[in-house]
């Protein structure tokens, strides 16, 4: 593991998140494609906690009395969710502006989340000694920090015994390089220019190994592509581009 760095934050890429915070909750704002690409994430996430836990699918809220953390929370398109099936939900982001974002619309709808200006790694110290959370989620994060070794870490630091992480991330392949860079910033416009370098995409392989050596087992990596007909996203087998993790702390 990396002891370079004491930090996960990249200032410039919690600036640029920053400067267009108020850009959350606009279906077809700078973040549409985090819109779209919602409903399969929440469903990946509900199935496999359901599974993981025991828990009823039927229910409309089945986590009750579960705590889930989700870091890099922005302006709480997961959080909200998250927090709507039950679980009791704790965001974190570098990005304060975000975060008031995520306050005021959370409140509009009458949730009740945890929002804290943080880094995975302080939070992590903070906690120290203290239990973990059930749930830790850290989506579309891993690829805009400074030190993956130490984010990694932190996120298995979090999460209890028995817990669950997901995590959803960009591979770093020949195609993603196409699609999810040059394509998604200068071609089709889904994203802000410069949002992603294709040099910190992550393989499964190379989250799966810091996260097996901090005490986690890797339970399922499961593609996510976009349907060309409808213009939404879906659970695939293809890892090339999009994926999401999870993994159980022993």
């Amino acid at each position: 593991m990396s002891e370079s760095l004491t930090t996960t934050i990249e200032p410039a890429e919690v600036a640029q998140f920053a400067a267009i915070a108020a850009e959350w909750w606009k279906p077809d704002g700078k973040f549409a494609q985090l819109h779209k690409i919602n409903p399969a994430r929440i469903g990946y996430i509900r199935c496999r906690a359901v599974e993981h836990f025991g828990l009823d699918d039927a229910k409309i809220a089945p986590f009750g009395g579960l705590k889930l953390l989700d870091i890099g929370c922005g302006g709480g398109l997961i959080a909200e969710p998250m927090a709507r099936l039950g679980f009791d939900v704790t965001g974190i982001d570098a990005a304060e502006a975000g975060l008031d974002i995520a306050a005021v619309h959370a409140d509009a709808g009458g949730l009740n989340i945890d929002y804290r200006v943080s880094t995975v790694e302080a939070l992590a110290a903070e906690r120290r000694g203290q239990p973990g959370f059930d749930v830790v989620l850290a989506l579309e994060v891993v690829e805009h920090v400074a030190d993956p070794a130490l984010f990694l870490d932190s996120v298995a630091e979090l999460v209890k015994p028995g817990g669950l992480v997901v995590l959803s991330t960009i591979n770093r392949t020949a195609k993603a390089l196409a699609l999810a860079k040059f394509g998604a910033e200068y071609v089709l416009g889904w994203v802000p220019p410069g949002t992603h370098d294709w040099r910190k995409f992550l393989k499964p392989s190379e989250v799966a190994r810091p996260l097996r050596r901090a005490g986690l087992n890797v339970l399922d990596v499961t593609g996510l592509s976009l349907d060309l007909k409808t213009g939404g996203w879906r659970t695939s087998r293809q890892l090339d581009i999009n994926y999401m993790l999870s993994a159980e702390k022993f």
